[in-house]
């Protein structure tokens, strides 16, 4: 058996996801299951006129695993309940790319928190100074400064997948 720990993606119902990675935990033996996670990000919002900030998922709808062996982790995830299916295509299941892996890390680092990141507008172009957005300008599709979410669509489990991280615009210049 090969032990290339590969990171394979979950799909669950919107709002089990907390749960699911729980119950995967909890009844899949630590050899088979090395790490079970929801990647997050953080968002700024003003609760009752103070700042706060607040984790949300990044990814609603799915449970990442790390694995060293699929089929052995294909069978003991039919003891979790409200698990949907692991991503691949028919019935194959493909693991995350390097590049989705390598994404993820620089995106979120070991604790897969995306912080917020922070930035100015020339012009028409975002330039980000600090956070994980800087140098993937690229992926942004919209900002929303009121609500201080920068909107991307990044390619993630063979499509494009949007997401939304947390951006602080400093400045605007004309």
């Amino acid at each position: 058996m090969d032990n290339i720990h590969n990171w394979y993606v979950m799909q669950v119902r919107t709002g089990t996801e907390e749960s699911i990675c729980k119950q995967c935990r909890k009844d899949i033996e630590e050899e088979v299951l090395e790490k079970c996670f929801l990647p997050f990000y953080e968002e700024k919002r003003k609760i009752q006129g103070q700042w706060k900030i607040l984790k949300k998922l990044l990814f609603p709808g799915y449970v990442f695993v790390i694995s060293s062996d699929i089929d052995c982790l294909y069978q003991q995830l039919k003891k979790v309940i409200g698990l949907t299916k692991l991503i691949g295509t028919g019935k194959e299941i493909i693991p995350l790319t390097e590049e989705e892996v390598r994404f993820l890390m620089k995106f979120g680092g070991e604790e897969q928190i995306v912080a917020m990141s922070e930035g100015i507008i020339e012009g028409s172009k975002v330039i980000i100074n600090s956070g994980p957005l800087q140098g993937m300008e690229g992926y942004i599709r919209k900002i929303d400064r009121h609500k201080r979410k920068a909107y991307l669509e990044v390619p993630f489990f063979g499509r494009v997948q949007k997401v939304q991280v947390g951006l602080e615009i400093v400045e605007k210049r004309i």
